[in-house]
């Protein structure tokens, strides 16, 4: 094993989910929740954007530590999760890390499938300059392979490290 694929490999930390949010309809608010279930190949039952088996963004994973540079980026003070528009908000493990990875959260597995990109929606949500502030600040994309349920507190760590640079890929 090559030095960087052993670093690959291992991710000690374990992260926690801070935040839970499905979105009912188009545009209209994030509900928070403090549990949810994932169906396999769905993604969060409750939530509009429940991507098809075939779809690559069936959960929306957003770095905690990352709210505060978007808000200072912004000009502002402080961000609630759901003005993001993400389903789960994580603290603690690096979620890039887990892109191409497979990872659990509480008892659900999901695969790490890329980059969340902003929207143009961030302009309007966050004020002139929203869209560029969330640029390598959006979170990850994931789909479920394993549904369950998701509360807050639950665990997030790495389960199968991903492939080769499966990260800079996306």
């Amino acid at each position: 094993m090559t030095a960087l694929k052993a670093l690959l490999a291992t991710m000690p930390q374990v992260g926690a989910v801070r935040w839970i949010g499905v979105r009912p309809a188009r545009r209209e608010p994030l509900v928070s929740v403090d549990a949810c279930d994932a169906a396999v190949g769905q993604g969060l039952v409750g939530d509009r954007f429940r991507g098809g088996a075939s779809s690559p963004r069936q959960v929306t994973l957003l770095q905690a530590e990352h709210l505060d540079v978007v808000a200072a980026l912004v000009g502002r003070k402080g961000l609630m999760p759901d003005v993001l528009r993400r389903n789960l908000l994580v603290s603690g493990i690096n979620l890039l890390g887990l892109v191409g990875a497979e990872f659990s959260v509480g008892a659900v597995t999901m695969l790490g499938t890329g980059r969340c990109h902003p929207c143009s929606r961030m302009e309007e949500v966050l004020g002139p300059g929203g869209y560029n502030a969330m640029r390598g600040h959006g979170g990850i994309t994931a789909a479920v392979l394993v549904g369950g349920r998701i509360a807050l507190a639950d665990p997030v760590r790495l389960v199968k490290p991903g492939s080769l640079g499966a990260e800079e890929r996306r």
